[in-house]
């Protein structure tokens, strides 16, 4: 059986894994199991609309709030642009 160094940093408790146990990434998800502490890697978002990026911010900051409403022009914008 392989062990680990547990150490203090700053008020926490960390462990220092042996290269053959690193984790990518940099963070974990961590789960007591009785006695045993069990940690996995977490998994990265999968972000491919922006429905997922909205929900995904949601989720993961719910104390930040909705963009305030704004007014919107009623006529757009025109630009004239001469690319001679």
């Amino acid at each position: 059986m392989i062990t680990a160094k547990l150490f203090q940093h700053g008020g926490s408790q960390a462990v220092r894994l042996p290269k053959a146990f690193r984790f990518e990434g940099t963070e974990v998800e961590i789960e007591k199991r009785g006695e045993e502490v069990v940690l996995r890697p977490r998994a990265k978002p999968q972000l491919k609309t922006l429905a997922d990026v909205a929900r995904f911010m949601q989720e993961s900051f719910p104390e930040a709030q909705d963009f305030p409403d704004r007014e919107q022009p009623l006529n757009l914008q025109i630009r004239d642009l001469k690319l001679d």
